[in-house]
């Protein structure tokens, strides 16, 4: 059991922190020992965390995904930029008005903390860039008058991603391809992100873990610039697992201060080999 030439976790941490796409799943089918993993950890008491970029579902929605898939997972132990995003703006700016270029879930959230939204570039102070599969001109339009016309609002981006992964290797433009529309056209720089790789993602993680410190948790994501930068840069164990979008040969191009501790093959191998030979599980078995 062994991934490049990275070690596998020999024990247990105090708590596991789990990317969901391309980590847990891929599109409607659970990834290869995901269920077993999980309920492993569930079941040993230690507690287990998700974390996503995708802001077009909010937590309740992949609750129930996840249900659906025989992983059940309470709302409170999942968290996305949905919840960051208006969380942020919420605490950092809660009388400006947004414009946000975004779908349902942000809207709502957005909405629900007490914020003010308007199309109207003359009064808009932030222009919220995110994954909106219904961003159009007239949406770029508005986001220009705002920053360059009017000189008033300024950029924020609930993530950094270029693109969403879809299964069989196929996906469609992310947060970072509108906000890289804004930014050309308007000259202006994206102020804050609220996704991985930035650490508000593990700040509102960790504020859900009391009593368990970064250096004993593990993020695990298979996302090299998001998920194991987040992890490096906050200072927890990271694990790569290779069944989304990092391979071996992006792996093994990293400098050793961005590498992640482990390297996984498949989501179960994060729970130790000396475990796997007490509960009889084998790298063949399809879960």
């Amino acid at each position: 059991m062994t991934a490049g030439t990275r070690p596998l976790p020999t024990e247990f941490f105090d708590a596991y922190v789990f990317d969901l796409d391309g980590t847990v799943y891929l599109g409607d089918e659970l990834m290869p020992g995901a269920a077993r993993a999980i309920a492993e950890l569930r079941r040993r008491d230690i507690p287990v965390r998700f974390l996503s970029n995708n802001p077009t579902r909010d937590p309740d929605e992949y609750a129930a995904k996840l249900a659906a898939l025989g992983v059940p997972t309470p709302v409170a132990d999942i968290a996305n930029t949905v919840v960051t995003t208006a969380a942020w703006l919420a605490a950092h700016h809660p009388d400006a008005v947004v414009f946000p270029i975004a779908e349902a879930p942000l809207v709502r959230a957005l909405t629900a903390a007490g914020l003010r939204l308007s199309e109207d570039p003359a009064e808009i102070d932030i222009v919220v860039a995110s994954y909106d599969r219904a961003f159009d001109y007239r949406k770029l339009q508005i986001a220009f008058d705002a920053i360059w016309f009017h000189k008033r609002a300024f950029l924020v981006q609930t993530n950094p991603d270029r693109f969403c992964p879809f299964p069989g290797g196929r996906g469609e433009p992310d947060c970072a391809a509108i906000t890289a529309a804004i930014e050309a056209s308007t000259g202006t720089t994206c102020r804050h992100s609220f996704g991985k790789p930035d650490p508000i993602m593990l700040q509102t993680v960790m504020d859900s873990l009391p009593g368990v410190s970064l250096e004993r948790a593990l993020m695990v994501g298979d996302r090299l610039q998001t998920d194991i930068r987040m992890a490096i840069d906050t200072g927890m164990p990271s694990a790569v697992v290779l069944t989304g979008e990092a391979t071996p040969t992006d792996v093994a191009s990293l400098p050793p201060r961005l590498a992640p501790r482990f390297v996984l093959d498949r989501l179960d191998q994060v729970i130790p080999a000396a475990v796997w030979d007490e509960l009889g599980w084998f790298a063949s078995d399809p879960d």
